[in-house]
């Protein structure tokens, strides 16, 4: 975020406020990102919090949603997958 300027912003009634558009970007902040907020005498620290399970949920949901596919198909097509992964290391799957 180097070269990125400060930003004056107002607190809505909820106590909500917008990060101006410039800053998101920099910050790579997108729609349901967490941030922490960190009270330092009279002022405010907002820095991304990035969760690494959380930010993996959101990258699938957005691959899916690009994709058009189901999160059912997704789960049958990795199936296929290791099964076809599987028959290319180990051979056919051997019948008991």
């Amino acid at each position: 975020m180097e070269g990125a300027k400060g930003a004056v912003a107002e607190i809505k009634s909820r106590g909500q406020l917008t990060i101006p558009k410039k800053i998101r970007e920099s910050s790579h902040l997108e729609e349901g990102s967490v941030v922490s907020i960190l009270p330092i005498g009279d002022s405010l620290i907002i820095t991304p919090k990035r969760l690494e399970l959380d930010e993996a949920r959101r990258q699938m949901r957005k691959l899916l949603k690009a994709s058009g596919f189901t999160i059912e198909e997704l789960v049958e097509g990795l199936k296929e997958e290791r099964e076809a992964l599987f028959k290319e290391t180990y051979g056919p799957k051997k019948k008991v």
